[in-house]
C-alpha cells in the first residue's frame, strides 16, 4: 500500500508514510481508517519525502469534497506534511486548500522540524 499509517491512541498520534505513486482511493483509504479509528482529532505527521502524486484535476476535487465533508462532521487535529519535491509540494498545497478545513497544517522539508512543530499544536 502506498500510504502506511499507525496510530498511537497513547500519545493522539498519526504517522503516515507516503511512498511511490499515490492515487484518491489510497487517500480516501486512509482518511476512512482515520475517521473508523476515532483518531480525526489527533495530530498527523504526513511524511510525504517519497511519494509521487497520482491524481487528477477530477480526483483532487473530490478529495477536497470528502475532506469539507470531514471538516463539518468532525473535530480535526493539526497536522503536518513533509515534503521535498515540488510534485508533492504542489499536491499537499492543493490539498490544504481544496479541504478548507479548520485546523493547523503547515509544510515542512523536514521530519524533525515537523514533529518540533506537531508537539507544540497539541495541548
Amino acid at each position: 500500500m502506498p500510504i502506511q499509517w499507525t496510530i498511537s491512541h497513547a500519545d493522539r498520534l498519526v504517522e503516515v508514510a507516503a511512498t511511490g505513486p499515490v492515487g484518491l482511493k489510497d487517500v480516501e483509504r486512509y482518511l476512512d481508517a482515520i475517521v473508523v479509528a476515532g483518531a480525526m482529532t489527533y495530530g498527523k505527521l504526513f511524511d510525504a519525502t517519497a511519494m509521487e502524486p497520482g491524481a487528477s484535476d477530477d480526483d483532487m476535487m473530490q478529495l477536497g469534497a470528502r475532506v469539507q465533508a470531514y471538516a463539518l462532521t468532525f473535530a480535526a487535529g493539526p497536522i503536518a506534511f513533509v515534503v521535498t519535491g515540488p510534485e508533492a509540494g504542489d499536491y499537499i498545497r492543493r490539498f490544504i486548500n481544496l479541504g478548507a478545513a479548520r485546523r493547523p497544517m503547515k509544510i515542512f522539508r523536514a521530519v524533525a522540524a515537523a514533529r518540533v512543530w506537531l508537539d507544540g499544536q497539541r495541548t
